[in-house]
């Protein structure tokens, strides 16, 4: 059957990711930017689960790998980013990519 989607349900945090690729690796200088409602003064930034970071700071430019998120008020918490630390990657862009899609990797070291 049909099922509505309440405005507040449609809505999510997510994090942008600069430069778009992934994995993301901490010598890329990655920027972490988190999106979602109020305002950016009001972002908790969580690494490995743990609080992180100046609440507000956004955006965020990681310094240490592991695994990031943000939280928004009214949004709640963002997928994870894993910003890791490894000599050699193959990358992908930072995107939803679907069957079909020509996308184009970097194999980086």
């Amino acid at each position: 059957g049909w099922c509505p989607l309440s405005p507040t349900g449609a809505q999510t945090t997510q994090l942008l990711v600069e430069p778009p690729w992934r994995p993301a690796v901490l010598w890329d200088r990655v920027t972490l930017t988190c999106q979602g409602s109020g305002t950016a003064g009001a972002t908790t930034w969580y690494k490995d689960g743990q609080r992180w970071g100046q609440k507000g700071q956004d955006p965020l430019t990681v310094t240490e790998s592991g695994t990031h998120t943000c939280d928004r008020p009214g949004t709640g918490r963002s997928p994870p980013v894993t910003v890791s630390n490894d000599d050699l990657v193959l990358q992908v862009p930072a995107r939803a990519l679907l069957e079909g899609d020509t996308v184009t990797l970097r194999c980086r070291g």
